[in-house]
């Protein structure tokens, strides 16, 4: 819930619940502007990394003489594998605080593309195997971490960050796609290519690392009668509440519609709508463009208007441009339909999580952690499998008439769920 009048995160009752201990407050207080910017490293890391890593996708898939079918295997690992991190992350951020398990896998993350360059060397698809598995864990921990450290350091600043902090996942995404493309075109190697990354992302990891709150900011813990630590759970299975449920659907369709426009946009234009190439890689950028832009806005118009204000336009927005792709004469139009739902979808997610974050008991969850890990693994689903539902829908139906189908699913899921925010 937030105060549209002061823009400040807020709890039942009408109050910020700092969640601090001794030195957090301090912290905060005394450079909150530098505690959210170190927040957002991870975010930039973390979509930095991952873009490393897809662009040379395809230079695995020929260095290993991998079939289609075969890579796409593979590829499952690190999706599984971070989907079982998730579950155990909440565990690991109650039991020792956000800020220790971001600072941890904020350089496990990029040390972890070390491993993919033996599997190169050594040609060994079990390797790489390996590598994909470790760096999908990785990644799942990173993911829940970074959030819920985000939402600690709206308690304890009473400033939004969690737009900018997605806005961040999304330049670094689009640094790191750059970068990737221009080693890759200079004929840097693979090695030479993941050792920069891997050794600046580090110096990023360290550096931000020092600033974020103290562990003691959200540990939630508790001593038990025999002076032992107990941690407060929730299992993968229980603890979900009617508008966690709501909440998770909402953010699982939201990015299924990013997911399509990634994997679908392109094609709808090339082969729907008769475009160039060139004009269809249009469709994600235009997407891609608007939504880091209406992230970097997010947290302003969040503290101005409030959440529900916020979401309920940005919705109206999302709906009206997905509608405007789907009726589209040209290539053109439908172009400023993506760029129209990019805008309308930035926030959504962002302010979902801080939503979640700030729920207390009424997301039925033990902790905050654990909260974010369930709607983390419900829309991380929905991103991964989308396309695919998408794709075999598209297949029999037509993509224009899935796409309309999917227009019809978005505006009565933000409809329902909006309401919950």
């Amino acid at each position: 819930m937030t105060n549209a009048e002061n823009g400040k995160p807020e709890e039942a009752g009408g109050r910020v619940e700092t969640a601090v201990e001794g030195g957090a407050a301090g912290a905060a207080s005394g450079a909150p502007r530098l505690v959210g910017l170190a927040s957002r490293g991870p975010f930039f890391l973390t979509g930095f990394v991952f873009a490393s890593y897809f662009v040379q996708i395809p230079l695995w898939k020929s260095d290993f003489g991998l079939s289609d079918g075969e890579l796409g295997m593979l590829l499952m690992l690190p999706i599984v594998t971070g989907l079982l991190a998730m579950q155990a992350t909440g565990g690991l951020v109650a039991r020792f605080g956000s800020s220790p398990v971001v600072r941890a896998s904020a350089l496990a993350l990029p040390l972890s593309l070390v491993l993919f360059v033996p599997a190169g060397r050594s040609g060994s698809v079990v390797w790489f195997g390996l590598a994909l598995a470790v760096f999908g864990a990785a990644d799942g921990v990173i993911d829940v971490s970074m959030n819920s450290h985000a939402i600690a350091v709206e308690k304890t600043t009473g400033r939004h960050i969690m737009n900018s902090c997605h806005a961040a996942w999304s330049i670094g995404s689009a640094s790191g796609s750059l970068l990737g493309g221009a080693a890759i075109k200079a004929g840097l190697s693979v090695t030479a290519h993941y050792e920069v990354v891997g050794a600046v992302m580090v110096a990023l990891a360290l550096a931000a690392g020092r600033q974020l709150l103290p562990a003691s900011a959200d540990r939630t813990g508790r001593r038990t009668a025999a002076g032992g630590e107990r941690t407060s759970r929730s299992s993968t299975w229980t603890g979900w509440s009617p508008r966690l449920l709501l909440l998770g659907a909402t953010g699982t369709v939201v990015l299924v519609c990013s997911g399509v426009v990634g994997n679908w946009g392109g094609i709808y234009l090339h082969d729907g709508l008769g475009s160039s190439l060139a004009t269809a890689s249009l469709a994600y950028v235009a997407f891609s463009a608007c939504e880091a832009g209406g992230r970097l806005v997010g947290d302003r118009l969040h503290g101005r208007y409030g959440a529900r204000t916020l979401v309920t336009r940005s919705g109206a927005v999302a709906v009206g441009g997905l509608a405007v792709v789907v009726l589209a004469p040209g290539a053109a139009i439908a172009v400023a339909g993506f760029a129209l739902l990019g805008l309308g979808l930035s926030v959504l997610v962002p302010v979902i999580f801080s939503t979640v974050g700030h729920g207390g008991e009424d997301m039925g969850t033990a902790s905050t952690a654990d909260a974010l890990a369930k709607i983390n693994t419900m829309t991380y689903s929905g991103l991964l499998i989308g396309p695919v539902l998408v794709g075999w829908c598209a297949s029999g139906l037509g993509l224009r008439t899935t796409l309309g189908g999917l227009l019809i699913l978005l505006a009565a899921t933000l409809t329902a769920g909006l309401r919950r925010v």
